[in-house]
């Protein structure tokens, strides 16, 4: 009964994942039928490339404020949504829509408006103001690529915690609106410790996406000005195939592989110790 399941899991995750790390001990780039074996050369090469240490600083730093910004969105607006009516559903879809769209698409769409000659720009200088740099600035651009992947993404977050909100002890909100506790009282000392397990995948599920964000910088910014947008995922795809070093190429995704595994497994190992404590 497991067999097909695990020959499926075995193919499409064990098989890549054992020959990505085989080609990040070669030198290969794509081509050539006999790659060079180059041992960890291609992992000591990551700490002296100032690409990859640009590429991996703005990962990071787009996966932390992504992570902080979609989950607090989401859950936000799920405390504004979750109880049933028919407008709250028609918030739900709107709210939820930019996530059924394609990344691609949306990374044109925003650069369509937020750029140079945009919809927004052309707006600020016909009311005589000056071009706003929000992607030919490398700060703003940054800062635009997280703003619009937290719009592209935080639909799934709400949807998680609007399910948990669902499932919040009603009995326990009743006790403790007889006991005279305000609504922050409440969602602080019920409803959030109620939503701990949710929130918890939340994290990792935000953590895990944001780390190997592409799609949105292929079409938003290019990994421009000037690189500052690259990130890891996106130079990975760059070096592999652009560059023709596919063994460099795989030496960074296996190192970004296991990074976001100990990130997610250090989130999970947190929230279960947080229980624990709560629970002595």
């Amino acid at each position: 009964m497991v067999l097909p399941a695990l020959a499926l899991f075995v193919v499409m995750i064990v098989i890549p994942v054992g020959l990505s790390v085989y080609l990040s001990l070669t030198n290969w780039d794509g081509y050539s039928a006999n790659p060079a074996f180059v041992g960890l050369g291609n992992y000591f090469r990551l700490f002296r490339v100032g690409e990859v240490l640009t590429a991996a600083v703005t990962t990071l730093i787009i996966a932390g404020a992504g992570t902080v910004l979609m989950n607090a969105l989401g859950l936000g607006f799920a405390l504004l949504v979750y109880r049933k009516s028919r407008l709250n559903s028609a918030l739900r879809a709107v709210l939820f829509y930019p996530h059924i769209l394609s990344a691609l698409v949306v990374g044109f769409l925003w650069s369509a408006l937020l750029g140079t000659t945009g919809v927004v720009n052309t707006f600020v200088t016909d009311v005589g103001g000056e071009v706003l740099p929000f992607l030919s600035d490398p700060a703003w651009a940054r800062a635009t690529l997280t703003g619009v992947i937290v719009w592209f993404g935080f639909g799934v977050n709400l949807v998680l915690y609007i399910a948990g909100l669902q499932t919040v002890p009603q009995d326990m909100l009743e006790a403790a609106e007889i006991d005279g506790a305000s609504r922050w009282q409440t969602f602080r000392h019920v409803t959030l410790p109620s939503l701990a397990p949710v929130v918890t995948v939340n994290i990792v599920l935000s953590l895990v996406t944001l780390l190997k964000t592409y799609d949105v910088v292929v079409s938003l910014t290019g990994g421009g000005p000037a690189g500052s947008t690259q990130t890891a995922a996106y130079l990975i795809l760059s070096d592999s195939f652009a560059n023709s070093a596919l063994g460099f190429g795989s030496a960074q995704s296996v190192v970004l592989m296991v990074v976001t595994g100990l990130l997610a497994l250090t989130v999970s190992r947190l929230r279960a110790g947080a229980d624990e404590a709560v629970a002595k």
